[in-house]
């Protein structure tokens, strides 16, 4: 199962992710991490990731994609996984296209979570009051100016995927404003339905 979850910040994608990597024992592919690790085992595009973060840029796609590559050819992606976070903008979503197919792969689906924005706001800053009385460091992008930010970005770049993969007729879409457990239930429902 090799499947995309899509959504604005807020929305509950690591956290159904999560939920999917415990159920299926396919790996959540979070750009983030797969850059660290990809800088810490010193492979070749790690190196030239690290490069252009100690120069204090931003990582191109060029190299995101590459380590994304890189990523999807080990051993535990052999059956599935979850790219969460990427792509990002229509040319991440081409070389994702061109990457699985040169590998006989293909996408199985994308999961869009559909949100209320504005209650999107509540939902950040509730995550960031229960962190901060849990005792635990509150994300830098949970107050409501930075997520506005993030959100305005999403629209920009990331919200025209939707379309593209509607057109592709890969788009699958879930209520990701309903209970946790109740938004878990309608993906694997979704699942399913590309399973069978």
């Amino acid at each position: 199962m090799r499947l995309i979850l899509l959504g604005p910040p807020g929305a509950g994608k690591g956290t159904q992710a999560q939920r999917l990597v415990d159920k299926h024992g396919i790996p959540q592919l979070s750009t983030g991490d797969m850059l660290r690790a990809a800088v810490k085992a010193e492979t070749e595009v790690g190196k030239r990731a690290k490069a252009v973060m100690d120069a204090g840029e931003l990582v191109s796609d060029e190299i995101v994609n590459a380590i994304v590559a890189e990523r999807i050819d080990q051993d535990d992606c052999a059956q599935g996984f979850i790219l969460d976070g990427y792509p990002r903008t229509l040319a991440q979503a081409d070389a994702v296209a061109d990457m699985l197919a040169e590998r006989g792969m293909f996408l199985d689906v994308v999961v869009e979570l559909v949100v209320d924005d504005k209650a999107l706001v509540g939902r950040i800053l509730k995550r960031a009051e229960e962190a901060k009385a849990a005792g635990q460091p509150v994300r830098k992008d949970d107050n409501a100016e930075v997520f506005d930010e993030r959100l305005r970005e999403y629209y920009k770049k990331t919200a025209p995927l939707i379309g593209y993969y509607y057109a592709n007729d890969l788009l699958k879409q879930v209520d990701g404003m309903a209970p946790m457990d109740e938004v878990t239930a309608q993906i694997e429902a979704v699942l399913a339905t590309v399973a069978s």
